[in-house]
């Protein structure tokens, strides 16, 4: 029975792509056994969409112009985080993806809460770029606390095939 694969936030699998060249890995169980079955499709949208590792800490800020991404010292990054928005979109597109489990509180994979765009460290409710994106294309986005939950909605989706 095939079963459907998994886009990741590289980060929670371990790969150097944060913003401070680190990553944010998540050791868990079912992780392992995806990884093991060659489910999960690691992507990091800020450095698909051309941002270098390590690079400038960014936030979403709403201006009269919209939703732009910004860097403390002000720099518009908004088109880098769009480009790899629409990189993970054409992922799951090419490798039929219907789940996500992706960096909560990232301006580009956050699911519940982003940075409040004051580079302060405090949280908001909402989504990053990335998420919102793919929720568009109906794509289920899952955080890395939610793990459970993604492999109950996988369950389901299996049982569909």
């Amino acid at each position: 029975m095939a079963r459907h694969k998994i886009l990741i936030s590289a980060c929670l699998v371990g790969e150097p792509v944060r913003y401070h060249g680190g990553d944010s890995r998540v050791d868990h169980v079912l992780l392992r056994q995806w990884h093991a079955e060659g489910r999960l499709v690691p992507l990091c949208p800020e450095v698909a969409g051309g941002l270098s590792t390590p690079r400038p800490a960014a936030e979403i800020t709403t201006l009269a112009s919209g939703r732009r991404v910004l860097t403390a010292a002000g720099q518009d990054v908004t088109d880098a985080y769009v480009r790899g928005a629409e990189a993970a979109v054409a992922t799951c597109a090419t490798s039929h993806i219907r789940v996500a489990i992706l960096k909560d509180r990232s301006p580009s994979c956050g699911s519940h809460c982003i940075h409040d765009g004051t580079f302060s460290g405090n949280t908001v409710d909402g989504h990053g770029i990335t998420t919102a994106r793919l929720r568009s294309e109906g794509v289920r986005v899952f955080s890395e606390s939610e793990i459970e939950a993604a492999a109950r909605y996988l369950d389901l989706l299996d049982i569909q095939v």
